[in-house]
């Protein structure tokens, strides 16, 4: 009996999935032949013949990009644009006509919201197109603007989103953080520099909405519906100080007017953690506009002849074999030489290859070898490769203060230099920095084992990625990385004792360096530029140096090609306000109310206090009022609304006392500021902001706008600000 049941139970369950399989089919059947959808009895000829299927695509954002302190280098505006659908053949979207059909009225209220023209819309809704976009004024509206048109129901008016890459702070180390741009599919792609080394890590996903609707744009129930989020990328934190780098650009602009250089470059880092807190160069340019002429990152990109400043790593190579006497002389007038069996120069006082001689044929009879490097003497750097050592042991030395290698930091491009080292005057020339060629960014990994314990320590400019939902999360952390001891401490220590001397004795070579916060140590270079194999009359000076002298602490370091000028190492204005910004910030002072600002023309306050900023987003005046009441900023409102669309600095941002606060009231129209006095990162924040055009010419301070101050502008309107 029991085996009889179990077989009826098993017939049934079979019919049963025989009858659900047959019913199942068959509604398969009448879709995919008869086009019928049996559970709802609907017609899907519709569907089938119209093949109207939706994709609606939602942007993710870019990461962000901030400096140490979360101030914001690079950023995602989300934007929109108004489309206009003019063509009667648009299918509706849910039995309501989906395009424009009361011109007159749609004018209207676009006129009023937009604060153009209505006759100048009618004339872009009276086209004979499918679609139109009303120009200037319809592009990069804020979500509230949107919004408000959107309450408006208009038919055939619609959005397309894009987002828009802004960089506040304008030109700032823009070589290095290099620009994204959108693509054909208006997605933001990185182009150059960190921008697009780390595209990966900053890119997001788009998410979407994918659906489908028959003729009259209704969703069929019960069809599937697939929809995607989108994901934004990752934030990435650097190394960079904005108040140095700052310093920096402004020292290079002062370089640029002074000596008329083609070419200048700097930066400075942490000498015990490797951190690049200032980066940068002349040619430069804004990422907002693009206006580049030099695509290459000169500190990693340029290889040149240093000059002097590679003298102190032929002394510390003497020094750590121990064939160096800080007493012995030589003859710093000349050095004529020839070869040896192995083609290494040697001293001759009779026939030679030829003879080295110092900077303007100075002559300086016997003398030290310590002040063979405090006066920067070729004659005697040549002595030290060939008398103390030799110079393979000097090439060993060299390579492995890492030079004709690649640093590989962060994945930026770089060049490696060349190695001249055939001929005897090949060999010779590299004791004193000429002939082979190295890069700023070598420069500052060899001399972090010269300016501290003999630890060389690889710079680095990305200090962590973090997720941008939750930045507990760290995606990456950077680490301090060594690189090799090529000296022990006490020769690091011994080479530091003469440097110090090359600035702080009165003639001493770096002498004209010198800044009243601190004691500095440091080396001079100054060597010819060679192009195509040739020299071309023009010189690069530049400057090595580590503060404060007694622990040394961060490596500055500064170069500029020009015209030769015997007053390059002693006219030191813009080394002098980039050095002096750098000791204040990391409080080397000696004589703290003694010390003057290293940026006269900034405003000077008795107390300078720092605050985090709030997020006043949609929030009314008086609220924001109340929130920034103590912290001493100045405030710019722009347009006349109550409540707040935009704000900068973002939230989180850091803002010192007196630094200018915008916040977007209205999206439209606002009442032009009075300019003068402001800096070029004030008036890219104003443009950020409020997504109206600027143009700027010159560098340092607004002098002139084109636009009055006190009148109301639109978007269409172009604002010409000159600076000086």
């Amino acid at each position: 009996m029991a085996r009889v049941r179990r077989n009826r139970e098993i017939k049934r369950i079979f019919t049963v999935t025989l009858a659900a399989f047959i019913l199942i089919a068959s509604d398969v059947f009448f879709v995919a032949v008869g086009k019928l959808h049996i559970r709802s009895n609907t017609d899907l000829t519709v569907y089938a013949d119209t093949a109207n299927i939706v994709t609606e695509t939602t942007r993710a954002l870019r990461g962000n990009i901030y400096d140490k302190y979360g101030n914001v280098i690079a950023q995602d505006r989300r934007t929109y644009n108004i489309v206009c659908v003019l063509s009667k053949d648009r299918p509706a979207v849910e039995g309501e006509i989906a395009y424009v059909q009361d011109k007159e009225y749609t004018a209207e209220v676009l006129s009023g919201i937009l604060h153009m023209d209505k006759e100048t819309i009618l004339n872009y809704l009276n086209q004979d197109v499918y679609q139109t976009e009303l120009g200037t004024s319809g592009r990069m509206l804020s979500q509230a603007v949107k919004e408000e048109i959107e309450s408006y129901k208009l038919p055939g008016i619609e959005f397309t989103d894009s987002i828009q890459r802004l960089y506040p702070l304008g030109q700032f180390a823009s070589n290095l953080i290099g620009y994204a741009q959108s693509d054909e599919n208006g997605t933001a792609v990185g182009k150059m520099g960190i921008e697009l080394y780390l595209d990966s890590y900053l890119s997001g996903s788009d998410g979407y909405r994918r659906y489908q609707v028959d003729k009259d744009g209704y969703v069929l129930p019960g069809m599937k519906e697939t929809t995607v989020s989108a994901v934004n990328g990752y934030n990435v934190y650097l190394t960079l100080d904005e108040g140095i780098q700052n310093s920096l650009e402004q020292a290079l602009d002062i370089t640029r007017k002074s000596f008329g250089a083609d070419a200048a470059w700097g930066a400075a880092m942490e000498i015990k953690t490797g951190r690049v807190v200032a980066w940068g160069q002349y040619p430069s340019f804004d990422p907002n506009v693009r206006d580049i002429t030099e695509f290459n990152n000169i500190g990693a990109q340029l290889p040149y002849e240093p000059g002097s400043t590679l003298k102190s790593f032929t002394w510390a190579a003497a020094i750590n074999e121990g064939k160096y006497n800080s007493d012995a002389v030589t003859d710093g007038n000349s050095f004529c030489y020839s070869a040896d069996s192995k083609n290494n120069p040697v001293r001759s006082y009779g026939a030679n290859y030829g003879c080295i001689y110092n900077a303007r044929n100075k002559t300086y009879g016997q003398i030290d070898f310590d002040h063979g490097l405090i006066y920067s003497l070729n004659t005697v750097a040549a002595a030290v490769q060939t008398e103390n050592i030799t110079p393979q042991v000097h090439l060993d030395y060299i390579k492995k203060f890492g030079f004709f290698s690649p640093v590989d930091t962060d994945g930026i491009p770089e060049q490696t230099g060349m190695l001249n080292f055939t001929w005897p005057s090949d060999r010779l020339a590299l004791s004193y920095g000429q002939g082979s060629t190295v890069t700023m960014l070598q420069l500052l990994q060899a001399y972090s084992a010269i300016f501290s314990d003999g630890t060389m320590i690889k710079p680095y400019f990305v200090e962590s990625i973090v997720d941008s939902y939750d930045s507990s999360r760290v995606i990456y952390q950077a680490e301090t990385t060594v690189k090799g001891n090529p000296i022990t401490e006490e020769t690091a220590r011994k080479v530091q004792g003469i440097l110090e001397r090359t600035v702080n004795d009165s003639d001493g070579t770096a002498s004209g360096y010198k800044i009243p916060e601190c004691k500095l140590i440091g080396k001079t270079g100054t060597t010819e530029w060679a192009e195509n194999g040739k020299y071309t009359g023009k010189t690069i000076s530049s400057i090595m140096a580590a503060m404060p002298a007694e622990d040394p602490q961060v490596i500055v370091y500064y170069a500029f090609r020009a015209d030769y000028s015997p007053i390059a190492h002693v006219d030191t204005e813009a080394q002098q306000t980039f050095f002096r910004k750098v000791a204040m910030t990391y409080g080397f002072t000696d004589n703290p109310k003694d010390n003057k600002p290293a940026e006269p023309d900034e405003p000077v306050t008795t107390e300078i206090r720092t605050f985090t900023m709030p997020n006043l987003m949609n929030h009314s005046r008086t609220y924001a009022e109340e929130k920034l009441a103590d912290m001493d900023a100045e405030v710019v409102w722009l347009g006349e609304g109550n409540s707040i669309i935009d704000q900068y600095p973002s939230e989180g941002s850091k803002i010192v006392t007196g630094k200018r606060i915008f916040l977007l009231t209205d999206a439209a129209t606002i009442t032009l500021p009075d300019l003068t006095g402001w800096t070029r990162k004030d008036i890219t924040a104003l443009w950020a902001v409020s997504g109206f055009g600027f143009t700027i010419e010159g560098e340092g301070r607004c002098v002139s706008q084109s636009v009055p101050p006190g009148t109301i502008v639109n978007k269409s309107v172009q604002i010409k600000v000159k600076l000086e």
